[in-house]
């Protein structure tokens, strides 16, 4: 008779193995000079986060496979967007809803996210340059091998017990919930794939940034919409900053690595409740997610000899403003809903009590 292993002892494991799986993957991006080297580590955040049994090889696989279709639908929508922009807005925010709806649903979230991934960044670059559309196809399609690789790699090192429990399935919402919080996450997500097509090699990381605020809305009420979605955010360009001073002291591959492995950790204990906090996962995940994209870009800044500290607070300033703007939307529909059932008389909605 096995014995089910002690909660503290599980969760500490999970957090291990997720900041050893972030860390490694970022730092084998770097080293081995992936196109969009933040790619492979958000998605490995994703992966360790979600699931906690390895992938076997046939479903990591068909994994790859799914995704490689499914992003590679951005590429059928890019001449639409390029000579019928109008059209092709409003079909990529249609697929953006339905693909999140899947998700809600009780579909595969993991695709779900990929296809939201593909159908923004890859329909984005399309509009500019086919060649830009096709660089990006290959990093998310590399990028999230070397995800399921790293997956793979920190379940043969930190394995779950065999008499843990199974992460219970995600239950389906109902059909009125499901379509309210898809059509809530599609309009959170859609201003930045409407500001990438301005400047897609740009922007790509606040279309990364506005998919996992789109995921984060899904969970999040509207009374705590500015504290998740905003402190998140606000977290993680605080942690980045620390990160990057703490790395010009001995600037080295295997220190990005140990770096990243302690930030990691330190969140991965408040993301698993080691040392409970009163914000959900959902908020420590989006903000190692925005650690991973600032600091990642910085680092490309500076490879590339710009002016990093001027393109951080660029970037950091569109992040907050996707994020304000992801808060009101939060706001807005659910204050709308609410009025709707009744449960928020129309004097207290425009005229709220201090």
């Amino acid at each position: 008779m096995t014995t089910a292993p002690d909660q503290r002892w599980l969760r500490g494991l999970r957090a291990l193995r997720l900041g050893t799986g972030t860390a490694l993957c970022l730092a084998t991006s770097f080293a081995l000079d992936l196109p969009i080297p933040v790619v492979a580590p958000v998605f490995a955040v994703f992966l360790l986060a979600l699931l906690n049994r390895p992938l076997s090889l046939k479903d990591g696989l068909r994994l790859v496979l799914v995704v490689a279709l499914t992003t590679g639908s951005g590429l059928l929508l890019a001449p639409l967007l390029r000579y019928y922009a109008l059209a092709g807005v409003l079909l990529i925010g249609l697929c953006l809803f339905l693909a999140f709806r899947y998700g809600l649903r009780g579909g595969n979230n993991l695709v779900a996210t990929f296809l939201v991934v593909g159908l923004t960044m890859i329909s984005a670059a399309g509009t500019a340059d086919t060649e830009l559309a096709m660089t990006v196809v290959g990093a998310l399609i590399k990028g999230l091998a070397l995800a399921v690789l790293v997956l793979a790699l920190c379940h043969r090192l930190f394995p779950e017990p065999a008499s843990a429990p199974k992460t219970p399935a995600a239950q389906a919402m109902s059909n009125d919930d499901a379509t309210r919080l898809a059509l809530r996450a599609a309009l959170v997500v859609l201003p930045a794939f409407l500001l990438a097509l301005s400047d897609p090699a740009s922007y790509m990381p606040i279309i990364m940034k506005s998919v996992s605020l789109g995921r984060q809305s899904c969970t999040t009420s509207a009374r705590g919409a500015a504290r998740e979605l905003l402190g998140s955010t606000l977290l993680g360009g605080l942690l980045a900053i620390l990160f990057w001073f703490a790395l010009k002291w001995f600037v080295h591959l295997w220190m990005f690595f140990l770096w990243m492995l302690l930030f990691a950790l330190l969140l991965a204990r408040k993301l698993y409740a080691i040392s409970p906090t009163r914000y959900t996962p959902g908020f420590w995940l989006n903000s190692l997610v925005t650690l991973i994209i600032l600091l990642g870009q910085s680092v490309q800044d500076s490879a590339a000899g710009k002016d990093v500290y001027t393109a951080f607070a660029v970037r950091m300033g569109l992040f907050v403003a996707v994020t304000l703007y992801a808060c009101l939307m939060v706001q807005l529909l659910d204050t709308r809903r609410r009025l709707r059932s009744g449960d928020l008389p129309r004097g207290e909605a425009s005229h709220p009590k201090t």
